[in-house]
């Protein structure tokens, strides 16, 4: 028969009883592993503004730009060719903004009435608050599409704003407008955690294209007097 002072050992060392955390087959290392993943930024949240912006501001700058470079292939009118990328500012501006709206209001309503139906079909159960937070938002896409074109389509016309000479005005458009798109490129590539190269190389050449062949196929027509 056990005495009380043996019962009395035995529950003392019972709750002085250590059990290492690998016992149990868990790694600190993969706890604060777990902890950063928690932290870590959701990438692909950025994708709706980011696209927007990125989209923007490079439309903004090609589009401004080969309008210069194309009324430039015909007219050595400095002032025309500031006219009209002023007007391709505007217009371009308020076509990005309306279009992104319509677009992005649609993808709400679709993605609103989705929620609904899981709502209903959960026996209208409260739908979870992080539903409606990654809905998306129209105003705000729009909002940053139209300062987005804006911020592009002004680099062109501040480059050639102060000069005076025709050739000169072009090459510089040409060079500005280059720069600008691997800035572009860049940034949307490091906001987005993609490859830096291949961004800019992409957006580049696109510009480049769109600019010669406004360019040529305006020069082209002036030529037949069209």
């Amino acid at each position: 028969m056990a005495s009380p002072g043996d019962h009395k050992a035995s529950e003392i060392s019972l709750n002085h009883v250590e059990i290492p955390i690998h016992a149990n087959g868990v790694n600190p290392k993969s706890i604060s592993q777990n902890v950063e993943d928690t932290i870590k930024i959701d990438y692909s949240q950025r994708a709706q503004w980011l696209r927007a912006a990125v989209l923007g501001a490079n439309d903004g700058l090609i589009s401004v730009a080969s309008l210069m470079m194309g009324v430039g292939a015909v007219n050595e009118n400095i002032t025309a060719m500031l006219l009209v990328g002023f007007a391709g500012l505007i217009a371009g501006a308020s076509s990005m903004s309306i279009g992104e709206f319509v677009s992005v209001y649609t993808q709400y309503d679709i993605e609103k009435s989705q929620i609904k139906r899981d709502k209903a079909k959960n026996n209208c159960r409260v739908v979870d608050e992080a539903q409606r937070e990654k809905l998306p938002k129209p105003f705000q896409a729009a909002l940053a599409s139209a300062l987005a074109f804006s911020v592009g389509a002004v680099v062109p016309l501040l480059a050639a704003a102060f000069i005076r000479n025709h050739k000169i005005m072009l090459a510089v458009v040409v060079a500005v407008s280059s720069v600008a798109l691997l800035v572009f490129g860049s940034i949307g590539a490091v906001l987005g955690k993609t490859c830096v190269t291949k961004s800019c190389a992409r957006v580049l050449t696109g510009g480049w294209i769109a600019m010669t062949l406004t360019f040529g196929l305006t020069k082209i027509f002036g030529f037949a007097g069209l």
